[in-house]
């Protein structure tokens, strides 16, 4: 689309107005059920395709989902090792009977 310039300008139209929505309907789902929050990125990830200051405030959530990621990786690495080690103690424990 970014080709055509004709094309561009209807382009971007189409995604502010879709990624506006998504936006919208997320804040309306912080009040009612529903995922508000991923909704909310969501609009931001399809506004940021087109718009330099929706990249901006996504940049944000993207630090932050990684940072959480690594958290994640870290303690599901944490609970195999005990896992591991407490199978361990066990089948010692049993050869030792």
């Amino acid at each position: 689309m970014h080709t055509h310039p004709v094309l561009h300008m209807p382009w971007r139209l189409l995604v502010g107005a879709v990624g506006t929505v998504v936006v919208l309907a997320g804040i309306v789902m912080l009040v009612v059920p529903g995922p508000g929050i991923a909704s909310m990125l969501l609009g931001l990830l399809i506004l940021s395709t087109e718009f330099r200051w929706a990249r901006r405030l996504l940049h944000p959530a993207k630090v932050w989902a990684r940072r959480g990621e690594r958290w994640a990786t870290r303690l599901k690495d944490d609970y195999l090792r005990r896992f591991r080690e407490h199978r361990a103690r066990r089948k010692a424990l049993r050869r030792s009977r």
